[in-house]
């Protein structure tokens, strides 16, 4: 008996250190597995740091080769064009064509809506209104541009409506060519209204003239077709050009070709900064475009700004070669 009840206890004391150790290696295993995780997760995010490090420095290098060479464009303008804080606007023979472009590089994306309201008045002469307003959220307006129609009596050359943007008389529509009643919208006109948008609100009216009668039975129909262009800031820092085309040469804006040269780009201090040709800073807008005799490229990159490494940032200085002598 003794033997037996030995044989027992040591049986027992067996399994719980068997249990014991499968605790314990569990537990290993399982901060094994998290350790190298871990370090997995790290070495990826380094490695990802690392391209993205590699494309913003050969995204500079072309920035400071096109800069740097910066000339008259083809149809006559200034070298520089616009030098804002994260939008440098210049003109470059980037493709050694003997062709200057106008090149453009931003921090943002370009976004394009249109929106379309209508109003009427029966009234004889008569008038209407629309507006537009919180069109541009946390865009930076590039364009805005109002396509106006018309209905009603407007067969003679004596019924018009005149055009109103903020008060201020942009045109008339139906001058000629418009009929009675037509049914249809007719004596379309496009208006360039960039500058009355600018503060996120717009308002429109049509004026008929004193010869438009309420025959139809209404007397004018308006609807005003409002376009706009906005650049909504991103990590992306992206570069449009423009070729030359026509004779005499011009740029047409909306044939620019945009590429991206870097992603992940975290500034909150400016991208360019500008100086004169004593060294000085120059913080005054209007005196960058023809001071400007060196820029400053300061980038900050940085795949995930929640996680290490921490970013990375990198700095240039380009003398504008021919612009030095002026």
């Amino acid at each position: 008996m003794p033997k037996d009840i030995k044989f027992k206890k040591l049986f027992a004391m067996t399994l719980v250190e068997a249990l014991v150790a499968l605790f314990i290696f569990s537990v290993l295993i399982a901060g094994i597995f998290g350790l190298t995780f871990i370090l997995y997760r790290t070495k990826s995010y380094e490695w990802e740091q690392s391209l993205a490090i590699a494309e913003a420095r050969r995204g500079v290098e072309k920035m400071v080769r096109e800069i740097r060479e910066a000339r008259e464009g083809e149809n006559g303008a200034y070298p520089i064009e616009y030098a804002g804080d994260k939008e440098f606007i210049f003109y470059s023979d980037v493709d050694d064509d003997g062709k200057v472009e106008r090149v453009r590089y931003f921090l943002g994306q370009i976004s394009s809506q249109t929106q379309t309201k209508e109003c009427q008045t029966s009234q004889k002469g008569g008038s209407c209104s629309v507006s537009f307003s919180d069109f541009l959220g946390e865009g930076e307006l590039k364009s805005a541009k109002v396509s106006v129609s018309v209905d009603g009596d407007f067969g003679a050359y004596t019924e018009y409506a005149e055009i109103f943007a903020d008060g201020e008389k942009i045109g008339e529509v139906c001058r000629t060519s418009c009929k009675d009643c037509k049914g249809t919208w007719q004596g379309t006109v496009l208006f360039d209204v960039t500058d009355f948008a600018k503060d996120n609100f717009i308002s429109f009216l049509a004026d008929a003239s004193k010869r438009v009668d309420p025959l139809c039975p209404f007397s004018m129909k308006a609807k005003f077709d409002f376009s706009f262009t906005q650049e909504i800031q991103t990590t992306q820092l992206k570069r449009g050009v423009i070729d030359p085309v026509g004779d005499p040469p011009s740029y047409p804006q909306d044939e620019e070709k945009v590429s991206i040269i870097t992603n992940y780009v975290r500034n909150a201090p400016p991208i360019f900064e500008y100086f004169d040709k004593e060294g000085n800073k120059i913080e005054d807008f209007s005196l960058r475009l023809k001071n400007t005799r060196v820029v400053k490229i300061f980038l900050v990159v940085n795949v995930n700004p929640q996680r290490p490494p921490t970013e990375y940032q990198i700095e240039t200085f380009i003398h504008l070669r021919n612009l030095k002598k002026e």
